[in-house]
């Protein structure tokens, strides 16, 4: 029934839900539609407008179901797409929903208790050690969706002795120096990143790119994203706006995972920068959850096509839904693995 309601939802947006029972009358009574559109706006696939009979019903494209093999069994060229940004995105329609259910909050917060009660028992040079090997595992993760070559233990190596690995780039050894550094920068400082700001986040992205021939600032002309016909901005000023479009956003939100998750999402699709996006959006949700005193993720067990995957369909179909789940399952990774 709910994938009735959605469809309908869908083709005839603003609808009532006394439109809805009598298309469906047939299969179902205006009871039963009532208690699906409750429960798809308690799961944001749908949301609403006015009051009492006045209720107008509108699809989400946010959190709706897809499925994620059939979705990408279709060419690029031939998918139906958002192919340029989403100016409505960040101001109207982020900035009024929620990102978790009620259920998923939950078990977040019940997983940041755990974390919590292990944390705080811990020595403190036990805490160092559990940082720098969730480092060592973000660098290397971080740096393997990107396209670098180092496997975990040559990071780890690198990491710790400084020792680069047979065969490698001198890029990607830096690339994985850059992310310690960054991350080591957002530990020792962790009330830096209380309040996001676009100059802060150009000063961890100098970190990130250090050495690497990439330019330090906000860009000032197209660029494309390989796998997709998404087109971002190419204004510099709009890029702006767009950056304190997210940083207001974030700023104003006060549940950490929420703060977390858009950062993660909204610095990838908005590309300010001519590389170093997604590096810059791991970095700096972890730097709003350490800033926070919450467990960092290091995203080590992500499968990165996967991760690629719903990055994808967030910039195609302004839809988070896959993303949010790998954020879930990360931080649920993150939590039983470290500071234990």
């Amino acid at each position: 029934m709910e994938k009735e309601v959605l469809d309908f939802i869908t083709k005839n947006p603003g609808c009532s839900s006394g439109q809805i029972a009598d298309f469906l009358a047939a299969k179902t009574s205006l009871a039963t539609v009532k208690r699906v559109l409750k429960e798809l706006s308690e799961s944001f696939y749908v949301y609403s407008s006015g009051k009492a009979r006045g209720t107008k019903y509108f699809y989400s494209p946010l959190f709706a179901p897809i499925d994620i093999d059939e979705y990408f069994s279709i060419e690029t060229d031939n998918r139906q797409i958002i192919n340029s940004f989403n100016f409505d995105l960040i101001p109207n329609i982020l900035n009024n929903v929620s990102l978790f259910t009620q259920h998923e909050l939950e078990l977040l917060d019940s997983l940041q208790k755990q974390f919590h009660k292990n944390y705080s028992t811990l020595p403190n040079d036990l805490k160092r050690k559990e940082m720098e090997r969730l480092g060592i595992d973000l660098s290397w993760k971080s740096s393997q969706i990107e396209g670098n070559t180092y496997s975990l233990l040559e990071t780890e190596r690198l990491l710790k002795e400084k020792l680069t690995a047979k065969g490698k780039s001198k890029e990607e050894a830096i690339m994985l120096l850059n992310h310690k550094d960054a991350l080591d920068f957002v530990v020792a400082n962790p009330d830096y990143m209380q309040q996001l700001t676009i100059s802060r986040i150009e000063d961890i992205h100098r970190l990130l790119v250090k050495e690497l021939d990439v330019d330090f600032n906000i860009r000032s002309r197209q660029v494309g994203i390989t796998g997709t016909n998404y087109r971002p901005l190419g204004n510099q000023f709009q890029i702006r706006e767009a950056l304190q479009q997210t940083c207001d956003l974030i700023n104003s939100r006060q549940n950490v995972f929420e703060k977390a998750l858009f950062a993660l999402v909204l610095l990838s699709y908005i590309q300010a920068f001519n590389d170093g996006n997604k590096r810059i959006a791991r970095i700096t949700s972890n730097a709003l959850l350490i800033a926070n005193g919450y467990c960092p993720i290091s995203f080590r067990t992500v499968d990165s096509i996967d991760y690629k995957k719903a990055m994808l369909i967030f910039y195609e179909q302004n839809n988070i839904a896959a993303f949010k789940q790998i954020f879930i399952s990360q931080f649920d990774f993150a939590v039983k693995s470290y500071f234990l």
